[in-house]
């Protein structure tokens, strides 16, 4: 399988004004909501998935980093016969970058950073009673929420979102937990399917060991939990952590 590490400048001011051309977000700017419209529109859905947009503070640019099958060459060959004039203003296409990351690149037993922005939720399996309401079967809840209701014990964020990462970063790697911690967490609103929903953004930052260096090319192109579509899921690798 062939990967490709994407780089690309973005201009915010420009996406905020081509969300808001097509009124994404109801009147309220929803980045993840934006990106996956811009990206879809210009590259073809789900081909820069999955993505993480960062930004340094004040800056007026941001740099949006994805996984994909397509190199670079491959990226703007597809977009520039369709790219329209308002995408042109966001996206720099000749500033676009890649670097292929190939199955062999990865060794079994390596020790990688990495800075992940998720969305730890779960589909609940059965109904839930809380002071605050019932949540349905199905529903989809802060996985931090569903293990709290469902258990008389309390445990610390941090722990049951590191919980929920092991688990699905497994088999392909295995969390180094002393080397793990959460980073930032807030609550969001968001646009999903033409409903406002909320629910957890939890940055983890870390180390892992690979034991399946095959299946952790897979998961990289995967990304991690839901909302991958919206700039989650995105393991973007570093050298090892060390916590503290």
């Amino acid at each position: 399988m062939s990967l490709h590490l994407i780089e690309m400048p973005l201009s915010l001011p420009s996406l905020n004004r081509w969300a808001g051309q097509r009124n994404l977000g109801r009147n309220q700017f929803d980045e993840g909501l934006a990106l996956h419209h811009l990206l879809g529109e210009a590259f073809g859905p789900a081909v820069l998935q999955p993505f993480r947009l960062l930004v340094a503070s004040r800056a007026r640019t941001g740099t949006l980093y994805a996984y994909s099958a397509a190199s670079a060459e491959e990226l703007r060959a597809s977009a520039a016969p369709v790219l329209g004039p308002s995408e042109a203003e966001v996206v720099s296409l000749d500033a676009l970058r890649s670097i292929e990351r190939p199955e062999n690149t990865w060794k079994m037993g390596a020790r990688l950073g990495f800075d992940l922005k998720s969305r730890p939720v779960v589909r609940l399996a059965s109904a839930i009673e809380s002071a605050d309401g019932r949540f349905q079967k199905g529903a989809e809840v802060d996985v931090f929420l569903a293990k709290t209701l469902r258990n008389d014990e309390a445990r610390p964020r941090e722990d049951v979102y590191l919980d929920w990462l092991a688990a699905r970063v497994s088999p392909a790697a295995e969390l180094v937990r002393d080397e793990c911690r959460l980073h930032q967490f807030r609550r969001v609103r968001s646009l999903r399917g033409g409903h406002r929903v909320e629910g957890p953004e939890a940055v983890i930052h870390g180390t892992l060991v690979v034991h399946e260096p095959q299946e952790f090319s897979r998961l990289l192109a995967r990304g991690v939990g839901r909302h991958r579509s919206y700039g989650y899921g995105m393991l973007l690798l570093r050298p090892p952590q060390r916590r503290g």
